[in-house]
Order: C-alpha cells, then sequence, then structure tokens
C-alpha cells in the first residue's frame, strides 16, 4: 500500500485541520470518559443482573436504536448540509429538522408499540415493555440537537451528553433499579439516561441558537427534507446496522444468555469506534464548505490526515483491550470469559472499518447512492458470511460461543470490502488517493504485542489491566509518535493551533 497522502502543513494557513483537532482532541477526553463510564455499567449489568437479563435488554435496546436510526432521517450528517446552504435563520432550519423527525419518531414508536414482539421475541411483555418505544423521542431529538451545536463547533457539549452524562446515568440507575426490579432495572436505567442526554442537549441547543421566533412550519419544505435526506438515513442505518446486524443473527441461534455475553464483547469493542464519531460531529461541516468551495484535493488530504489518526487511535485501543481480553471480559463476570475470541475480532472489526466510515463522511454528499449501493452489498455479504459460519459451525457441533465468534469474523471481513471499495471510489471522484495507511502502525502494532504479551504470560490478571494495558498504550503510542507523525499530525496535540 501506499503512504497517505501528504496532508497541508500547518503553516499553509489551513484552519480546517486545526478545527479537525480541537474537535478530535475534545472528543477523545469524552472517550476516555465514556470509557470510564461504560465499564461500572458493564460491571453492573453482568455480576448482578446475569448475562439472560442483560441480553433481554440487548436485543429490545437493539430493535429501539434501529427505529430511532430511522427516524432521525440523516439528520446527524444532513443538518450540517442544510445549514451550509441556506439564507433562512438557523435556528428555524434546526427547528424543521427537529419536527420532522420528531414525526417519524411518532410513527416508529407507534409501530413499535402496537408489535412488541419485535422487541422482546423470546420473553413475556408486560405493560411497561409495551412503552419503551417512548424513548425514541429522546434518542432523536438528541441526536439532532448535537449535529446542529457541532456545525457551530460545540463539540463540548456532545462530549457532556454522551460520554458523561448518559454513560454515568444509566450505570447509577441501574443500580438503583436493581432492588426494585431485576427483570426491568436496565430498560428503566436506559430510558431515564437518554432523557438526561436529550436535556443535557437541549439546553445548549437553546443557548447556542435561541428560541425560534417567528418560525412558522413549512410543510412541503419538511416533506422535501425528508425525501432528500432519505440516502443519508438508510447510510445511517446500514452503518449502524451493520454493527447490530450479527447480534440480531446470532439471537436467532443461540440463548439469551449467549446474546448477553456477545452483547458485552460487542460494547467493549465499540469503545474503538467511539474514536471515530470524536471527528464526525466537525468532519461534516468542514466537508460542506469545502464542497461548496470546489476543494477536492484539500478534502481528500483531509479524509486521509483524520483517517491515519483513527486508524492509529483505534488500533492502539483494540490491541490494548484485546491482548488481555480473557482478564477484560472477566472483570464483568467469569462467565462472560468465554466472548473473548467474539471480543478480539469484533476490535480487528473496528480497526478495518476506520477507512470506510471515514470515506462515506464524504461520499453521503458527493455520490450518495453508490455509497448506499455499497453500504447495503456489505450488508448483504455479513448477513451471508454470518448465516453461512453460523450453519458449518453447527453442522460441525461446536458449542454457541464458537458461533458467536463466527459472526464477528463475518463483520470484519464484510467492513474489510466496504473500506476497499469506498476508498477506491472516492479517490476517483476527488481526483486524489485517500488514504489513511503509514508503516508506522505495523511497527507500533509490533512493539505493543511483544509487551501485551509478556504481561499475559508473566503478570497475574489485576496486573494485566493495572500494568499491561498503560505499557501497551505507551509503548505503542511512543512508536506512532516518532514514526509516524509528521508535524502536520501534531497539530492534533497542539492545542495552540485550535
Amino acid at each position: 500500500m501506499s503512504e497517505a497522502a501528504t496532508p497541508p502543513k500547518p503553516e499553509e494557513g489551513d484552519e480546517d485541520i486545526s478545527r479537525l483537532a480541537k474537535g478530535g482532541r475534545t472528543n477523545f477526553f469524552g472517550f476516555l470518559l465514556r470509557l470510564a463510564a461504560r465499564l461500572p455499567f458493564l460491571f453492573i449489568a453482568g455480576r448482578m443482573y446475569g448475562p439472560e437479563v442483560l441480553g433481554r435488554f440487548a436485543y429490545a435496546i437493539l430493535i429501539v436504536e434501529l427505529a430511532a436510526q430511522l427516524a432521525t432521517l440523516g439528520l446527524r450528517r444532513g443538518l450540517a448540509e442544510q445549514l451550509s446552504r441556506t439564507e433562512r435563520p438557523h435556528v428555524h432550519v434546526v427547528f424543521d429538522g427537529l419536527l420532522v423527525s420528531m414525526l417519524a419518531s411518532t410513527l416508529a414508536a407507534a409501530l413499535l408499540i402496537v408489535f412488541p414482539q419485535a422487541m422482546f421475541p423470546n420473553s413475556q411483555i408486560n405493560d411497561l415493555d409495551r412503552f419503551l418505544p417512548l424513548v425514541i423521542f429522546f434518542i432523536v431529538g438528541s441526536d439532532v440537537a448535537l449535529a446542529a451545536l457541532a456545525y457551530r463547533f460545540d463539540i463540548a457539549s456532545t462530549v457532556r451528553a454522551r460520554a458523561i452524562i448518559e454513560p454515568w446515568t444509566i450505570s447509577i440507575a441501574a443500580l438503583g433499579f436493581y432492588f426494585y426490579s431485576t427483570r426491568d432495572g436496565l430498560i428503566l436505567a436506559y430510558v431515564v439516561s437518554m432523557l438526561a442526554a436529550l436535556l443535557a442537549s437541549i439546553i445548549p441547543l437553546i443557548r447556542s441558537y435561541g428560541l425560534p421566533f417567528g418560525w412558522r412550519p413549512k410543510p412541503v419544505q419538511l416533506i422535501l427534507l425528508a425525501r432528500q435526506n432519505v440516502p443519508l438515513a438508510a447510510a445511517d442505518a446500514v452503518e449502524w446496522g451493520s454493527r447490530r446486524l450479527d447480534l440480531a443473527i446470532l439471537g436467532l441461534f443461540v440463548s439469551p444468555a449467549v446474546v448477553g455475553i456477545y452483547y458485552v464483547a460487542q460494547q467493549v469493542a465499540s469503545l474503538p469506534q467511539k474514536l471515530k464519531t470524536s471527528f464526525d460531529p466537525i468532519l461534516g461541516p468542514v466537508i460542506t464548505r469545502n464542497l461548496e468551495a470546489g476543494k477536492l484535493k484539500e478534502i481528500a488530504a483531509q479524509v486521509s490526515q483524520v483517517g491515519f489518526w483513527i486508524i492509529a487511535a483505534q488500533a492502539g485501543v483494540a490491541l490494548a483491550l484485546g491482548i488481555p481480553g480473557e482478564a477484560v471480559m472477566g472483570l464483568v463476570g467469569p462467565e462472560f470469559v468465554g466472548g473473548n475470541g467474539a471480543m478480539v475480532l469484533l476490535l480487528v472489526a473496528e480497526v478495518v472499518a476506520a477507512t470506510a466510515v471515514v470515506s462515506e463522511s464524504v461520499l453521503v454528499y458527493v455520490a450518495r447512492h453508490r455509497n448506499l449501493f455499497i453500504s447495503l452489498a456489505m450488508l448483504g455479504l455479513q448477513a451471508l458470511l454470518s448465516l453461512g459460519i453460523i450453519l458449518l459451525m453447527r453442522s460441525w457441533g461446536w458449542p454457541p460461543l464458537y458461533q458467536a465468534a463466527g459472526v464477528a469474523l463475518a463483520l470484519a471481513l464484510a467492513l474489510a470490502f466496504a473500506s476497499v471499495v469506498k476508498a477506491i471510489l472516492l479517490a476517483g471522484i476527488l481526483g486524489a488517493p485517500v488514504n489513511g495507511w503509514r508503516w508506522a502502525l505495523v511497527w507500533a502494532t509490533a512493539l505493543a504485542a511483544v509487551i501485551g504479551w509478556g504481561a499475559t504470560q508473566f503478570l497475574p490478571e489485576w496486573a494485566e489491566l493495572a500494568f499491561g494495558v498503560p505499557a501497551i498504550l505507551g509503548l505503542y503510542g511512543w512508536m506512532i509518535w516518532y514514526k509516524g507523525f509528521g508535524e502536520a499530525d501534531r497539530v492534533l496535540f497542539r492545542k495552540s493551533a485550535a
């Protein structure tokens, strides 16, 4: 593979790189906060509620969040494009988006309330379960509000809502509701956390944009907005679905307890994915502005730059969590250790996916339908591989946890396909290479792997986590800094550049 496209140098006055770096720094701090908050929730859910209750919760949330993804109508990324092209007051455009997404949420929630079996296919349904879809309004409202704030480069609000308030609320609430109901405690905690995140999103939105004085909903424009954002909504749903399809398929073949174990592995592995979303809110506005100015080669350089940052960070986190994987899964409970293989493959999948998701951040604006077609092809490939691997393993008599690792492998292979195809398509459109790969990743990974192997061989489990994880991250980061980072990359860590 060739080296990444040469990024613009800081002295060339590229303010976009500085903005991307500032947003990435802010949200990387948010990632660390999210990591610190997510582990207590997994510990409480695994140790106190157990894998079976956790599996029931995971499947219900899977369906609810899919409905919320569709109801957002692609506005998480499409709102930046709307704001960059309009002469109307921005607060009016934002409230148009909120209104149309709330209408879509009403339809989605109504369908799930009428057909609650979609959320709880293998368990009894009580009256409280039936009204879980009302949380869709909280999720969608928060997503649209944070997208509007990101357009004004307010990433701190996203960090506060998503990395502090939401995860810590669900952890604390799960502990409290355990003493009320071991059956419904996790679901109640989830609803409370989404409500808290909504409040943490709407308050800064009103402070930034103000109240929509003089705003009148325009039905025709709302319909056009919804129709225009269908490809974006579908692309968002496909990307989100690619990280959930494995769980949905697995749930058709194994017990809720195995689903619960896989859910924990998925939650741990999804932590590096949040590093990609660290740049998502800020990357959208930068791309839309440069597209309006016709700066295609600049976009290619920015995508390559950010792609390398994301791959480097995700690989480091994946190594730190994957090498001592048994110890990490053992924190949640001894019955979860068997999910270590699935977790490692899911971590690999997140690294492989980085090129696809960064390329998609541009393709959703310049080649919406082709991007959607590739994403659907990836989803179909993932489904076929998952079903094929599961059926093959079942015919061989392999245990359910091996089948869980099989669907994780299918996800990694499908994401690799999407990364290659989307990068080639984007490079052709921009007329410049799009590649976040650098050889320093190989040397840093090799060094971290040696240190990690030594930690797992010679240290007890608690020491693997206490000393091995920091050592892996530290030596990996040192190698990336000195062998992989150029002067333009170091703007990510230079506050003065922001």
